[in-house]
């Protein structure tokens, strides 16, 4: 299967990245390639959520988990499940790292994959790998799986920090 490039967004200081157009039945895989994602504030941490309205609304209902494996320059690893980063049927935006370091070295850089968007009988899974150079100079792995709890097609989706702008790269491709 084939990898095609729908659209690059190329982030500046902004406060949301959108892709409101081309999420449709052409393909039954969309992959997201966050590059060098840099916020402004050190600390934040990158979300994301779907829409059924082409954009309007960001509310989408999720269920999902969250877990990560760290090693710290200190020779320090752990591997735990972020039962706060979780959610429940609820319509919040879904992390999809931890938090991210805003030094000129620090970004995070992974891919988001989203099954069949324009399915109207089941629900759309997807699922998220990250890794963070964090703000505490920290390698994490982030590990993001779960489901839109709607059976209306997702058309749109969004990412931002949870706090400031941010700065990088995000390609949104279609498999197919």
């Amino acid at each position: 299967m084939a990898m095609t490039l729908i659209t690059t967004n190329t982030e500046s200081g902004d406060a949301t990245s959108s892709f409101t157009a081309s999420i449709d039945s052409t393909y039954k895989l969309y992959i997201f390639k966050f590059i060098d994602i840099n916020p402004a504030t050190d600390g934040a941490v990158f979300l994301f959520n779907g829409s059924i309205d082409a954009g309007s609304n960001y509310n989408v209902t999720k269920t999902t988990s969250f877990f990560n494996a760290y090693h710290t320059e200190a020779d320090a690893t752990a591997l735990s499940y972020s039962t706060g980063n979780d959610l429940a049927q609820e319509t919040d935006f879904q992390y999809v790292t931890t938090s991210i370091g805003n030094g000129g070295d620090e970004s995070a850089a992974g891919t988001l994959w989203l099954f069949n968007p324009s399915n109207t009988t089941y629900v759309k899974h997807f699922y998220a790998r990250t890794n963070v150079y964090k703000d505490d100079s920290s390698s994490w792995d982030c590990f993001v799986s779960g489901y839109f709890n709607n059976t209306n097609d997702i058309d749109a989706v969004q990412f931002k920090m949870d706090s400031g702008n941010f700065d990088g790269t995000i390609k949104m491709y279609g498999v197919g």
